[in-house]
Parts: C-alpha cells; sequence; structure tokens
C-alpha cells in the first residue's frame, strides 16, 4: 500500500545522468549571456556521440535539459552525476566545455571562472583543464 502511495508519476526523469550533463552544457553556454546556435550544434553533437542517441532524443533532451537549469541555481547538481565516471569521461566533458567557451572565439573571466569550478568539483586538475584549454584554442 505504502510503495503505491509513494511511487510518483512514471515521468521522464529530469535528474537523469543526460539531461543533468546537457543542463551543465547549457549553464557553460549562457554564463556569458550570449546562448548561440553555434552552442546548441555543439551541444546536441557531444549529447549523441556521448550517449550513442538520435539527433532527435538529443533535441528532447535538450528541451529538457534547458527547462532543468533555468529552475537550477547551481552547479554541483549537473556535476554529482559526471564525477562518478571514470577520468576519461571528465576529462572528455571539460574539452566540450572548452568548445562551448571558445565557440564565439574568445574566453571571459566568467566563463573561465565556471569552468576552474566544474573541474573542481569533478576533481579534474589545472594542468589538465589548461592542456585541454590550449589546444581547443589552437584548433581554431
Amino acid at each position: 500500500m505504502f510503495n503505491k502511495f509513494f511511487k510518483s508519476e512514471k515521468k521522464e526523469d529530469t535528474n537523469s545522468s543526460d539531461i543533468l550533463l546537457i543542463a551543465l552544457l547549457i549553464h557553460a553556454a549562457k554564463i556569458d549571456e550570449n546562448y548561440t546556435d553555434k552552442e546548441k550544434q555543439i551541444i546536441k553533437k557531444a549529447i549523441i556521440n556521448l550517449s550513442q542517441i538520435k539527433p532527435s532524443k538529443a533535441d528532447e533532451l535538450i528541451k529538457k535539459a534547458e527547462e532543468k537549469e533555468k529552475d537550477s541555481n547551481q552547479i554541483i547538481e549537473f556535476t554529482k552525476e559526471i564525477k562518478k565516471n571514470p577520468m576519461e569521461y571528465r576529462i572528455k566533458i571539460i574539452e566540450i566545455l572548452w568548445k562551448i567557451v571558445y565557440s564565439d572565439g574568445s574566453n571571459d573571466v566568467y566563463e573561465s571562472n565556471l569552468i576552474r569550478r566544474i573541474c573542481g568539483l569533478l576533481y579534474v586538475s589545472d594542468k589538465d583543464s589548461g592542456e585541454i584549454k590550449q589546444k581547443i584554442k589552437n584548433s581554431l
């Protein structure tokens, strides 16, 4: 009886790891108050590659993640699931974040600060982040 009472309706979990990851990427894209189509495409491509999903599913997840990001006020919620993954995966996330930051050709203090905080939460070293940043800058 109690199981039925406490069971919530079965709907898409807005705390799924994909939605939390996408919300983090969206947060990084919005930090400079300029969320562009180019950044959306980077996010879409990243989630398709990381989660092996179809583009239509990626669009659906991005819409849900945009709502999640809008309703949240802290990045810890977004990083808690990501840090459970192996270091290689977390480094890929930092690489995606740097791609988003440099998608407009520049990097401001708010973007750098955000990535540094995310690196701390994901246990990615400043050295690794710096190497990734340099690699992305050089590829421009």
